[in-house]
């Protein structure tokens, strides 16, 4: 494990099984209810689909929250909640899971402000090195310190759908941020972030902020 500007860096030949021994470790050592914040994206969906058959938690202790999600109907495809569901919370059913609306951050923001530090909170990383729904140049960032959430768009078009996300006030809020980085389409936004290039998942601050990479993400790091 490497520390890089602070961060923790860990190169893992399985993401999701280390993702997993990461919440394992957080809920070990955590009393009360652990509070654990979920991302969207397909490496997201691998690592939950892990989590659900792993062992080792008592989901009657946990609640579940997401960090972004696109303004999108609940059963849409695209729907971030759509996918924890059937990847984890359906399966493991939590003692909660709140899913965002679009609709309504103010109430989201009420229910985080309710719930405090979050334990644990996921993250993933786009190879524009965009994290939760907070993309390069966007609105989101500049989000005023006191607010928890934020409506935002990718002013690229890149990404579609209107989002609703954490701030990075409400990400430096959290006990352990928990980056999960896969694949060759990650590797110049990882090396990018690690460099300390002015990108929105180098903006991350928490109690702790870890990577967990793989050999194909971690390809351009030092080059």
């Amino acid at each position: 494990m490497d520390s890089v500007a602070g961060r923790e860096v860990r190169l893992v030949a399985d993401v999701p099984a280390a993702f997993v021994e990461v919440v394992q470790a957080a809920f070990a050592a955590s009393e009360g209810t652990f509070r654990l914040a979920l991302s969207g994206g397909e490496t997201a969906r691998a690592c939950y689909e892990a989590l659900a058959v792993a062992g080792g938690i008592d989901w009657s202790r946990v609640e579940c929250f997401l960090g972004d999600e696109r303004c999108v109907p609940p059963e849409d495809d695209d729907a971030n909640q759509k996918m924890v569901r059937a990847a984890l919370t359906d399966l493991v059913r939590p003692a909660g899971f709140y899913p965002m609306d679009c609709g309504d951050p103010a109430g989201y923001e009420r229910l985080l402000e309710r719930a405090g530090a979050l334990d644990l909170v996921h993250l993933g990383l786009g190879p524009d090195g965009h994290t939760a729904s907070l993309f390069p140049a966007s609105a989101g960032l500049a989000a005023p310190a006191a607010a928890l959430v934020v409506r935002n768009v990718d002013e690229s078009g890149r990404n579609k759908h209107p989002r609703l996300s954490f701030t990075l006030g409400q990400i430096a809020r959290c006990r352990l941020a928990v980056f999960t980085v896969s694949g060759s389409s990650k590797a110049k936004a990882l090396a990018a972030v690690l460099a300390g290039e002015d990108l929105p998942a180098g903006r991350v601050r928490a109690g702790r902020v870890l990577f967990l990479c793989d050999e194909e993400a971690m390809s351009e790091v030092g080059r």
